[in-house]
């Protein structure tokens, strides 16, 4: 009886075709893929060689030395000086200010909603704090202009901050970055496996010290990504400074008084009357192919640390 069943079994298999058959919904989702990898990769080229070739003639040009552009302090392409830090120093310094509201308020929040919020909250927190990551920034930029300058005026002294300063303009971009540096960090925290919590607790450990000493140390590459991911943003941001922090390079690390970045001095000068291979309009794709590789090492570190302290669990 049994061996009757058994060639019934083998008859019954023999009869099945076992050849791979051909999905065309998954080859046309691969397709989709890859045709979205290519066209991202084809873009960045784009982008990079209209920089690159523009940003060519701007250097070929026999006023610009480009020793004199890395040492001196004045930017005034008109007339033949082309120091880059008046516009450089005033990005930094927006950057610093921001990092500095963004990191530390990002990371305890992702920390509170990871170790401490009930899911509930979380799932009230989450999605507000989402809705300030899509806020416009032109809008960012007018609050920085009429709410936090007169704050700071009220603060300091209006003979100490001037209307336009790169300080409130620093402080409304790390509002603007909190979001993207709070769900990085929330997602590289709530990533570390639950096992080592529960290792932690049960050698007596407190929900600080776990989230403090074993969570965040885990999550740290995660982490690291998040912060380097704001700073090229903060970096790369255009209208909250073109609003705010004022028009005109002015090299000093006083975040009270009007300066330039990169950014807003390109949509300054952009926004003007220029002709085509004039200094000025020549001078925009420098700055922004800067700008390219300003972020490009940030990306290179970020992918670098990632790796460095990536922690690996079973």
């Amino acid at each position: 009886m049994a061996e009757l069943t058994l060639k019934k079994v083998e008859k019954k298999a023999s009869t099945i075709n076992l050849k791979r058959k051909h999905r065309w919904g998954e080859t046309i989702i691969q397709a989709l893929l890859f045709f979205s990898g290519f066209f991202s990769i084809f873009t960045t080229l784009g982008i990079v060689y209209e920089l690159g070739k523009e940003a060519l003639l701007f250097f070929q040009m026999p006023e610009v030395n480009l020793l004199s552009t890395l040492t001196t302090t004045e930017w005034k392409p008109h007339i033949g000086q082309f120091g880059i830090w008046p516009l450089l120093t005033s990005t930094l310094l927006t950057t610093l200010i921001a990092m500095a509201i963004a990191i530390p308020l990002g990371t305890s929040v992702a920390i509170y909603l990871s170790e401490y919020a009930k899911p509930r909250v979380r799932s009230i927190l989450k999605p507000i704090l989402e809705v300030l990551a899509g806020i416009p920034t032109i809008v960012y930029g007018y609050f920085a202009l009429t709410f936090m300058t007169p704050l700071l005026r009220e603060i300091f002294g209006k003979d100490v901050v001037q209307i336009y300063n790169t300080g409130s303009a620093g402080l409304v971009m790390g509002i603007l970055i909190l979001p993207l540096i709070t769900s990085m960090t929330e997602d590289a925290l709530s990533a570390v496996p639950r096992s080592l919590r529960e290792a932690a607790y049960g050698v007596g450990g407190t929900k600080l010290e776990v989230a403090l000493q074993i969570v965040v140390p885990a999550a740290l590459s995660g982490i690291a990504a998040a912060i380097i991911v704001g700073l090229s943003r903060a970096i790369g941001e255009t209208m909250i400074v073109a609003v705010a922090a004022g028009a005109g390079p002015n090299f000093t690390f006083n975040p009270f008084v009007g300066a330039e970045t990169i950014t807003g001095h390109i949509v300054r000068i952009s926004g003007g009357d220029l002709s085509y291979d004039s200094i000025d309009y020549n001078s925009i794709f420098a700055l922004g192919l800067f700008l390219f590789f300003v972020t490009l090492t940030l990306n290179i570190i970020s992918q670098a640390i990632v790796r460095r302290f990536r922690e690996v669990y079973e």
